[in-house]
C-alpha cells in the first residue's frame, strides 16, 4: 500500500493513509485499529484498496494528527470529516466506520446523509440500549500490578490470548509509539465519550430514520465491548438496512479480515 500523507485542514494537520483507485471510500477506525491510519494499514485496508479508492484518517489527536483541542463532542468530528471530505474534492462517498468511527459515521450520516452513498457500520457505540450497557473501556485499558492487558483484550477481540490481541495489545510495555498511539485513541474517546452519557447519544437512535444511505450493519457476534443488541437497534433504526454477524469479538474487521472484506466489497460494489 501507499504510505501515508498528511493533509493540511485550516491550520490542522490530517494524517491520512491513501490508496488504491476506484470509488472512494472513507474509512474511520476505531480504538483497536488506529495503526492501520499511520503505517501500511491492515489485511482489510488492503482487500479494501484493491477494489476502491481507500481513504483512511487518523482521528484528530491520533498519530500525526492535529486538532484534538478543537474537540468537545461528536458532532465536532461530524464537521471536521465534512472538511475533510471537501479539502478531498469528495462530493459524495461511501464510509465504512469501526467501533469509535462507526459512531462518528452514524452522526455523519443522521446530519448529512446527502454526503454518503453507501454506509458500513462496524461494532458503535453511539446508542443507549436498555439491558446491554457499553462496557467501561476506560476502566479496563489499565494494566493491574502484574502488568496483565488480557481484560482489555477481552473487550476488544473474541480470543484475548490470540496472536493478534497480545501482539497489539501486549501484558508489560509496548514499544513507546506504539503505547502513544493507544494513549491517543483512547484520549479521543474520553473527549466525546468520558462525561456521561456514556459513549453514546442520547437523541441518535431517534434520528437513524433520517439516515437515507443504503446501510449495512457489522457486529461480531461476541462483542463484550459493545453488546450484539447494539446491532439489533442500529438495524431497527435503519431503514431498509441489512445485518450480518460475523463470529468474532468486538474487532471482525481485524479478527476475520477476509471475510469481513468480502461481505463489505460485495456490499459496496452493488449498483
Amino acid at each position: 500500500m501507499s504510505p501515508s500523507r498528511t493533509l493540511e485542514l485550516s491550520g490542522k494537520t490530517v494524517h491520512l493513509l491513501e490508496a488504491g483507485q476506484g470509488a472512494p471510500v472513507l474509512y474511520l477506525h476505531g480504538l483497536a485499529d488506529v495503526h492501520g491510519a499511520v503505517a501500511d494499514g491492515t489485511p482489510f485496508h488492503e482487500a479494501l484498496a484493491g477494489s476502491f479508492r481507500l481513504l483512511a484518517p487518523a482521528h484528530p489527536g491520533c498519530a500525526a494528527s492535529t486538532g484534538i483541542a478543537d474537540i468537545d463532542g461528536v458532532e465536532d468530528l461530524v464537521f471536521h470529516y465534512l472538511d475533510v471530505l471537501d479539502a478531498l474534492a469528495v462530493p459524495r462517498v461511501d464510509v465504512v466506520g469501526v467501533c469509535l468511527g462507526g459512531w462518528i459515521a452514524a452522526e455523519l450520516a443522521v446530519r448529512h446523509s446527502q454526503r454518503i452513498r453507501r454506509l458500513v457500520l462496524m461494532d458503535a457505540p453511539g446508542l443507549h440500549v436498555p439491558g446491554a450497557p457499553i462496557a467501561d473501556i476506560f476502566m479496563l485499558s489499565q494494566r493491574r500490578d502484574w502488568g496483565k492487558h488480557d481484560d482489555l483484550r477481552g473487550l476488544l477481540f473474541r480470543d484475548p490470548d490470540a496472536k493478534l490481541a497480545t501482539t497489539m495489545f501486549p501484558d508489560g510495555s509496548a514499544p513507546r509509539a506504539e503505547e502513544l498511539l493507544r494513549y491517543q485513541s483512547l484520549t479521543l474517546a474520553a473527549r466525546i465519550g468520558w462525561t456521561p452519557p456514556y459513549l453514546y447519544d442520547r437523541k441518535l437512535r431517534s434520528r437513524l430514520v433520517r439516515i437515507a444511505a443504503s446501510t449495512l450493519v457489522v457486529w461480531g457476534r461476541e462483542d463484550r465491548f459493545v453488546p450484539l443488541a447494539h446491532a439489533d437497534a442500529y438495524h431497527a433504526g435503519i431503514r431498509g438496512s441489512r445485518l450480518s454477524v460475523l463470529e468474532a469479538g468486538h474487532s471482525p474487521w481485524l479478527e476475520a479480515p477476509e471475510a469481513c472484506a468480502r461481505l463489505v466489497t460485495a456490499f459496496l460494489e452493488k449498483p
